[in-house]
């Protein structure tokens, strides 16, 4: 359940999209891991295997996902100053959290570091240990973002006015600052600072 309340981009975008669309963009932020995860798990067997030194793809992934942030936190800055009624427009919701996700590097360290070695350990003791392992791991994931997006979505109607404008220019914030730090990541991962 950690995992899944950890501060972060995704986090931050699941309360974003929330207040934005209503519970349903929250949920469709919060259901990203299940498109981002399957290549970054391949990823991690691979690079587990095959490189040594994966710090530069890293620091690519860092700066692009500041990218991205960044641009999150510009959008949250644009928002109109009445919060539109829950689910109205097209939100994207899940392609940003998908690219935020993508974008990220924190998923690629879980899951070079922690992630792949626990499931390779796992897998050492059966695929039913294995199963158990990826089924627990995401009820928490998943379950713990879904339900901050009902949590947020059930006080959306206290969030109005200047109140949603400034809730919603914290958050871009928030990311802003988030970006920071992946900038800054990126940039030492390449060695440049």
């Amino acid at each position: 359940m950690g995992a899944g309340l950890s501060p972060g981009p995704l986090l931050t975008l699941v309360i974003a999209e929330t207040l934005r669309h209503g519970v349903k963009g929250g949920v469709k932020v919060a259901m990203a891991p299940v498109v981002t995860d399957l290549p970054i798990i391949l990823g991690a067997f691979f690079l587990l295997r095959q490189w040594s030194d994966f710090k530069g793809f890293l620091g690519i992934m860092s700066l692009l996902g500041g990218l991205f942030v960044l641009y999150l936190a510009v959008d949250g800055f644009r928002a109109p100053t009445v919060a539109p009624p829950a689910g109205a427009g097209p939100s994207r919701s899940l392609l940003k959290g998908v690219l935020a996700n993508a974008l990220n590097p924190h998923p690629y360290l879980f899951w070079i570091t922690v992630g792949a070695p626990l499931m390779i350990k796992a897998l050492n003791l059966g695929v039913p240990t294995l199963t158990a392992f990826l089924g627990a791991f995401y009820t928490c994931l998943l379950g713990a973002k879904i339900l901050l997006a009902f949590l947020v979505g059930s006080s959306r109607r206290f969030l109005v006015g200047r109140v949603y404008l400034y809730t919603l220019r914290c958050l871009g914030l928030l990311l802003g600052g988030l970006a920071f730090f992946l900038f800054r990541d990126g940039l030492k991962l390449l060695g440049w600072i």
